[in-house]
């Protein structure tokens, strides 16, 4: 079972001097239980399905299976999705070893930005960049399935 352990935290200053890659993404959730989520996304000119459990106690770690689909297919599956789009600017930032990837919203979500890096191990150790900010891992109102059903603009 693939599994993934990732930290959250929000953006306190400018990281993009330091950026090596950028890539739009539009998603959305065909199911956005906390059991399990079903999302939808065109990343750049590729489509995806991903689907993730239930994270486990610290947020931290969780089950997810992502398969590459083709763009028409996202774009019809996007029809049936629950109400709320996520848009946003995923941004690359390679720092101490690592791929710190932070998304800048749009839309409902404008003036959000979170960073996510994804680690070997909940207890991993890593150097963090000066404009990393607050941990939110764990925090369900940061998790994109959340951000579509309760947008950054309604905090």
């Amino acid at each position: 079972m693939a599994r993934e352990i990732e930290k959250k935290f929000l953006v306190d200053g400018d990281f993009k001097a330091h950026v090596s890659t950028e890539m739009r993404i539009t998603q959305g959730y065909l199911s956005s239980v906390p059991e399990r989520t079903v999302r939808v996304r065109v990343k750049g000119d590729k489509g995806f399905i991903t689907i993730k459990g239930i994270g486990n106690k610290s947020g931290a770690s969780r089950y997810e299976w992502e398969k590459e689909i083709p763009v028409s297919e996202v774009k019809e599956l996007l029809e049936i999705c629950e109400p709320g789009v996520i848009d946003k600017t995923r941004y690359v930032v390679n720092f101490g070893g690592l791929s710190f990837e932070v998304d800048e919203f749009y839309g409902d979500n404008e003036g959000l930005t979170v960073a996510e890096v994804e680690l070997e191990s909940e207890d991993q150790s890593f150097e963090k960049p000066e404009w990393l900010g607050e941990e939110v891992t764990g925090d369900v109102k940061y998790y994109n399935s959340m951000l579509m059903k309760n947008p950054y603009k309604n905090w």
